[in-house]
């Protein structure tokens, strides 16, 4: 709904502005030849709150064709779950690979 309003001669809209909601990111981890597969399904349960069969399923996905989807967030939560993953994965010696693209 559009209000006018006139003062001296000018007229005013009040226009009512729809937001956006924030776009969101898929955070995937991305298949090598080093990374254990116990420690992908243990990543998975740590930082992504799966169970250990949700994370075993993430893993194989992960492994046959890879790259598997952790979950969808906003910028900042997919940001800081791949810095988490990341530096957990090179604290352990491990080069898995843990992304985000925007949906």
């Amino acid at each position: 709904m559009v209000k006018t309003h006139q003062h001296e001669g000018s007229v005013l809209e009040a226009r009512r502005s729809k937001l956006a909601p924030p776009p969101l990111y898929t955070v995937l981890l991305l298949n090598d030849d080093f990374t254990p597969m116990d420690f992908v399904v243990h990543v998975l349960q740590r930082f992504f709150s799966m169970s250990r069969e949700q994370a075993k399923q993430v893993m194989l996905k992960v492994h046959l064709e890879g790259r598997g989807v952790c979950g969808i967030y906003p910028r900042d939560v997919a940001a800081t779950k791949v810095e988490q993953v990341s530096g957990f994965a090179r604290e352990n010696q491990h080069p898995l690979a843990c992304i985000m693209e925007e949906n």
